[in-house]
């Protein structure tokens, strides 16, 4: 039973994996140590780091270890059957994250690529969605975020939130998009002093606004290209 096991609390503070993955990331602990955390418990006699490298020992190796069923795992001395689970979870997480295939990345070159990637999902809102495409140096999106639903204006979209969140992500620029409920993108004489205050306070804080893109239901209008910032 745990309570009678030799746990993880027996062993030196300075030596228990989860204080010194804490400590240090996870990345520091050896394999032993890494499965002495999914063990959580040792036996009577050894603590989970020790039982740790013993059924690394006894399986020949990491390597071997995935390749072992449940019987082969609760055949060995302190894995009972709730350890080996926890083992082939722990595995089969690993192989899951290793089959995952890294979404595609999105690159925005043009108002045109802002437009096929907002387009349907903004064209028939009934509101105005102030959206914000994060980019890197390379101009891929590394986030979306929508700031504020509503008309827009000054009171409605602040630099602040609006930087703050291109700060969070480490962007190098930003794209500003929403959309005009009524279909027609025609920029009001808001958009375009919204789009000015932004751009100032990206000059200040280091982030460029690349453009404002307004989405309307079967076109959109570029600012940068209309030469309105």
């Amino acid at each position: 039973m745990e309570s009678s096991a030799y746990t993880l609390r027996n062993v030196p503070q300075e030596e228990r994996p989860r204080e010194r993955m804490l400590q240090a990331g996870a990345q520091a602990l050896s394999n032993a140590e890494l499965l002495a955390i999914l063990l959580r418990t040792g036996t009577i006699n050894e603590s989970a780091v020790s039982l740790a490298q013993r059924l690394l020992n006894e399986a020949g190796g990491l390597r071997h270890l995935v390749e072992m069923s449940t019987a082969q795992l609760t055949a060995l001395k302190g894995i009972g059957s709730a350890k080996a689970l926890q083992i082939q979870a722990g595995i089969e997480l690993g192989r899951r994250i290793a089959r995952t295939v890294q979404p595609e990345t999105v690159t925005i070159r043009s108002p045109q690529d802002v437009s096929l990637l907002l387009t349907e999902e903004l064209r028939y809102l009934q509101k105005e969605h102030f959206v914000c495409l994060f980019l890197n140096t390379k101009n891929h999106v590394i986030g979306q975020e929508t700031l504020s639903i509503g008309s827009l204006n000054a009171s409605i979209v602040h630099p602040r939130e609006v930087f703050l969140a291109a700060i969070k992500r480490s962007s190098a620029s930003i794209i500003c998009v929403h959309n005009h409920p009524s279909g027609d993108p025609t920029p009001s004489p808001e958009d375009i002093e919204i789009t000015r205050r932004l751009v100032e306070a990206g000059a200040v804080i280091g982030i460029d606004v690349l453009d404002h893109v307004i989405i309307g239901d079967r076109s959109s209008i570029s600012l940068k290209e209309l030469g309105l910032m």
